[in-house]
């Protein structure tokens, strides 16, 4: 009887927490978010032919034009949802946990990670995860990627880059993907747990398939041959 009581209690509290989101909204993140990551899977290439299949169908897009136009799909794509969560944050704030509820808290993060406005938005981005809006780790990575946008050091060893050693490229030894540098690689990888990073550093780097070394800025900047 006990257990029944619990149950019932867990799940009107599920249904209370439902009640709280907007469902429209909720929807609409979905959407944008399913888009995002959709066409990257795609772009990636590393997938079976019946995951391509199923995406192709999701996004309403053949094989051939995507074949033939991937890289103006792709911009387009992106542009159009940073169009859309401007609109949404100009109208709600910030769409987090408490708005929208779980992934859909993420598609905002996601669409402003992947555009050239992250430093106009990172003081929202930083807010709603002071506010338990939005995982700090998520918050952690937009900080990194900001930082290695203008050139310094990151923080939490969450951004990698390819650097081109020749320019223009002719073939792959050409160029390497890297860590970008970090600003204390000596300790990184306890602020990495402290924000609630699951792996360390050199473990985040073997899983992109990338040889770690804590390069210095003035390293990369020698290598780099694409200025």
């Amino acid at each position: 009887m006990k257990k029944l009581v619990l149950l019932i209690i867990v799940i009107f509290s599920s249904c209370l927490e439902k009640d709280k989101f907007n469902p429209e909204l909720k929807s609409e993140l979905s959407s944008i978010l399913i888009r995002d990551q959709g066409f990257r899977e795609l772009f990636n290439g590393n997938i079976t032919e019946k995951r391509k299949s199923e995406l192709l169908k999701l996004l309403e897009i053949s094989e051939t034009d995507f074949l033939e136009n991937e890289r103006d799909i792709f911009r387009k794509n992106d542009s159009l949802n940073l169009i859309k969560i401007e609109k949404i944050i100009n109208k709600y704030g910030y769409p987090g946990k408490s708005l929208v509820g779980e992934p859909e808290n993420e598609t905002a993060w996601f669409v402003i990670q992947h555009s050239g406005k992250i430093a106009d938005y990172f003081p929202i981005i930083e807010k709603a995860g002071q506010k338990g809006e939005l995982d700090l780790v998520k918050v952690a990575m937009m900080k990194d990627r900001l930082l290695m946008n203008l050139g310094e050091e990151q923080l939490y060893g969450s951004q990698g880059k390819r650097i081109f050693l020749v320019w223009p490229p002719m073939k792959q030894t050409d160029s390497k993907v890297i860590i970008w540098p970090i600003k204390n690689p000596a300790t990184v990888n306890t602020l990495r747990q402290q924000i609630g990073f699951k792996n360390t550093v050199e473990e985040y780097a073997q899983s992109l398939g990338i040889d770690y070394k804590p390069y210095t800025l003035s390293e990369v900047n020698q290598m780099n041959s694409a200025k």
